[in-house]
């Protein structure tokens, strides 16, 4: 799921986020401390199978591999649009294999709207 050529052209998380923002993409899918994704705002709980993959963006620290962070966007199949957000190497916003594996489990389909 490595997209290097997008992050040639956006080279951080904040200006990808600011571009999205500015496409109506504000919201974020995030996994709770019961392990349930739900998008912001909301209270219902998705399976993989109801979410697909549309872009996934890495980012990686010049200096400082805490700076790692993978940014994918994300729609529900009700069309709703967000992103997830988590860094990755030593350093997860999410510990625990659940949501490795729920990541794993969402079905990709990268879309040529993303490409920016």
């Amino acid at each position: 799921m490595d997209n290097s050529e997008n992050t040639d052209r956006m080279t951080t998380l904040s200006q990808v986020m600011n571009t999205l923002s500015q496409r109506g993409i504000q919201r974020e899918f995030r996994m709770n401390e019961a392990c349930e994704m739900k998008f912001e705002n909301s209270e219902k709980v998705y399976q993989p199978s109801e979410l697909t993959i549309l872009k996934t963006y890495r980012f990686e620290g010049d200096s400082n591999p805490d700076d790692n962070a993978v940014l994918y966007v994300v729609k529900d199949n009700a069309g709703n649009r967000g992103m997830i957000i988590d860094s990755y190497g030593a350093d997860s916003n999410y510990p625990g294999e659940e949501f490795d594996k729920f990541l794993r489990d969402i079905p990709i389909q990268e879309s040529d709207e993303f490409n920016f």
